[in-house]
Parts: C-alpha cells; structure tokens; sequence
C-alpha cells in the first residue's frame, strides 16, 4: 500500500492532481477562519459549545458540521456547501415532476451542464434566504441567553452579511468545481470530508482531557478507550460493506446483424446498490426532526417548545421518530433516483432482457420488486448508524463531538468519500501499469 502511495507521485499528471486538489482544500480551510464583520465570534463559540452538548441542537448544529466549524465560528464560509448540497436535492427531485428538466436530464452533456447552472442559480437564492435569516438570528440576544453577538445591528449589518455568507458559499462552490475539474476526487464532497475531518482534532482534545492522570482519577478507562477503538473499526467496515453492496441483475443482449457486423450477444449486469440513497435521507431526517426546535428557539411559541421538548435528543421518541423518518426518506429517494420503468425500455430498446423475465413491463415490475427489498436491510442499517452516536454519547460518558466520528452523517460521508477517492487514484495507477493499494480483494492491482 505504501509503494501504491509513493507510486502517486510518480505519475505527473496525477502528482498535479493530487497537489491542486491538497491546494484548493487548504484555500477552503484558509477562509473557515476568516470572520465575518460586525459578529462577536467569541461569545457565538461559546453557545455553539453549549448546545453541542446535546447532540448539536438545533438545525444550526448540522449546518455547522457541513461547514467544518465555520459556523460556528462566523466565517465567511460560515454556511459552507449545504446551500449548493440543497439546491442539488431540490433539482433532483424536481427532475421527476417537471418535464421540461427531465428532458435535460436526457440530453447527455449539454442538459446536464443547464441543469448545473439551474443549480447554481439555486445555490445563491437559497443562499441569501438563509444569511438573511442567520442575521436575523444573530441580532437578537434572547437566542443567546442575553449575551450580545452583534454590538451594532440593523440593515447594515444584515446587507453586509447577506453579500459576505452567500460570496463564500459562491467561492466554495467554484473550489469544489476546480477540483472536479484539474483535481482528483468529487470536488463537493471532498470539501465536505475535510470540514468534518478539521473536527477531529477538537475530538481528541476532548477524548484526551477524559482520559484518567491515575486510575482513581478521570472518566474513560483503558478497557473504555480498547472498547472504544474496537467499536470504531466494526463500524467502518460495516459502512463499507454496505456502501459497497450491491446485487448484480444479469443482462444478456440479443445479436444483431448490421451490415456485415454481428453487434450484442454479450453478457453484463445491471448493479443495484444496498444503500442507493446514500447519506441523503439522513440530511433530511436530521433537517425535518429538529426544524421544531430551531424554530422554538427562534419564535416563543408554547406548542412548537413542547414538540421541541417531545423530539429530545436524549428521549426514546427522538430516536423512534429519527429512524422511522430514514427509512421513509430511503425508500422515497430511491424511488426518486431509480426509475425501473426507464430501464426496462431502455433494455428493450437495445435487444437486452434479464434471463427469465419477458422484456417491457415484466422487467419493470421485476427490478422494482428487487430494489424495493434490496433497499430495506440498507434503511436499516442507515437507521442505526445515525442513532449509534446518541448511545454512544450517553453510554460511555463522552461528548458528542467525539460520538459523532462512530457513526452519523460525518463517518457515512467520511467513508463513502474515501472510498470514491481511492478508487480514482487507483484507475490512474493501473492505467499506466502501476501496482494498486491491494494485491487482493475489490481494489487491487497488477503488475
């Protein structure tokens, strides 16, 4: 592995692509730290230290995560990529109800370049919506126990962090396309995994203070941090065993006699993943069980601070209603993203047809049957990785922060980012005949 990795830079091409990608990373995490004017960062740390104590808290807490502290801190990148991650979500499923973007769907390249732009656009309304909001937030001091974030408030300010937050959410976007482009690696979600991966640090600290100076002082025992670390390697393969899972339809192609040619014949298959959602329908679960809170803490109302109280991190509701909304969210993105219908015709079209099932409607209702019951162990497994840091938190004593890196949107994206990476250094290895990071299993390598 470590001659694969030496390997890199051996290669110029990849040697470039590896060194802009390290350098718009290092841009990004540059501008998490440069604040935004007219904010008290200071005493904004400090709620965002406190309600991180329960699980992150409000809706702020997951945008926090997403900017890789930044929020927390007020930066100018301070809403990070969630503004272009929505925007995205939002087209998506838009291209299933609106014609006209499932025409451009089916256009190739040049319908899928509009529907960027589409997103683009989309990513600087959410944008200034959400600043807008965020100033609003920020001004009042009830949110904030009394203390005063913003010493000199009104339109200024709200204009100047308006133009400030969305410019940084606009500049983050560009980065992450730069890298699709001259780096290596999904630009987007790499930005995403060095803003979680900047929290780790924070987590050891944290990990390291409970660590006892003698064996009568201190909260985590040796046997807690073993247990602890053999926790954490279980978890990780079974995230990547289920990312990876798949079940393969085989597909076989009828001949065909063009001219002189013999076209099809051949064998392939069709690959139906486990987890084709991803970590989506946790984004959304997270977002819609804690939006009563953050609205609770934003307008004094008595029922949303009950239903706010209801939906605790620490209760068995929370948890209950936390899994029941993933699955339902696997379930209903999948059926958004995969159209069994569009492939089956598509099969037919090209003379392909699953061995004993008759083509056309038959292949329809077959590949929907298969993914509808591949997809329930994968909701499954997505409910308890997301629920995972909660007991975690509450079982061994730990903070949250340190909770979070077993399981969670942070180690989904972490893994699945990582894995995709990985994989793109490998093509680049094998293709000019270099060994691979393994000898053996999925990714491996050849002489």
């Amino acid at each position: 592995m470590f001659e694969a990795f030496f390997n890199i830079f051996k290669i110029p091409d990849l040697k470039k692509k590896m060194l802009v990608t390290l350098g718009l990373i290092a841009v990004y995490r540059i501008g998490a730290f440069i604040p935004t004017p007219g904010i008290d960062s200071a005493k904004l740390v400090q709620f965002f230290e406190n309600i991180a104590q329960s699980a992150g808290g409000t809706l702020f807490g997951l945008f926090n995560i997403f900017s890789g502290g930044a929020m927390q801190r007020a930066t100018i990148f301070a809403l990070g990529i969630m503004p272009y991650i929505s925007a995205s979500i939002i087209l998506q499923l838009l291209t299933a109800v609106i014609p006209h973007l499932e025409r451009l769907a089916k256009e190739g390249e040049a319908g899928r370049r509009k529907i960027m732009q589409y997103t683009r656009y989309g990513t600087v309304i959410l944008s200034v919506v959400q600043a807008f909001f965020i100033a609003l937030w920020l001004e009042n001091p009830a949110h904030f126990q009394g203390e005063v974030i913003v010493p000199y408030g009104g339109w200024s300010f709200r204009i100047i962090t308006i133009i400030t937050l969305t410019s940084g959410t606009a500049f983050i976007m560009w980065l992450g396309e730069q890298i699709q482009e001259f780096g290596i690696g999904n630009g987007i979600s790499l930005i995403i995994t060095a803003g979680i991966i900047s929290r780790l640090p924070s987590a050891i600290g944290q990990l390291l203070i409970l660590i006892p100076a003698s064996a009568e002082s201190g909260q985590i025992r040796p046997f807690t941090l073993l247990l602890m670390l053999v926790m954490f390697v279980g978890v990780v393969v079974a995230v990547i065993l289920i990312t990876q899972g798949q079940r393969k339809i085989p597909i076989q192609y009828a001949k065909r006699i063009i001219g002189r040619k013999i076209y099809g014949g051949q064998s392939t298959y069709i690959p139906l993943r486990v987890n084709q959602a991803g970590v989506i329908p946790i984004i959304f679960a997270q977002s819609l069980i804690l939006f009563p809170a953050t609205i609770a803490s934003i307008v004094p109302s008595p029922f949303l601070q009950n239903l706010a109280a209801g939906l605790s991190n620490r209760g068995v509701i929370y948890n209950v209603v936390y899994s029941l909304l993933i699955i339902f969210f696997c379930y209903f993105y999948t059926a958004i993203t995969f159209n069994p219908i569009d492939v089956a015709e598509n099969m037919k079209r090209y003379g392909g047809f699953v061995p004993g099932i008759r083509p056309g409607k038959a292949t329809a209702e077959f590949l929907d049957h298969v993914m509808t019951r591949i997809t329930l162990p994968g909701a499954v497994f997505l409910a308890i990785i997301a629920i995972i840091p909660t007991f975690i938190s509450a079982g061994l004593k730990i903070p949250f922060l340190v909770a979070s890196f077993f399981g969670g949107t942070s180690l989904l994206i972490m893994v699945g980012v990582m894995l995709d990476t990985v994989q793109q250094i490998e093509s680049h290895l094998l293709t000019r005949h270099y060994e691979g990071f393994m000898k053996r299993g999925k990714i491996k390598g050849r002489r």
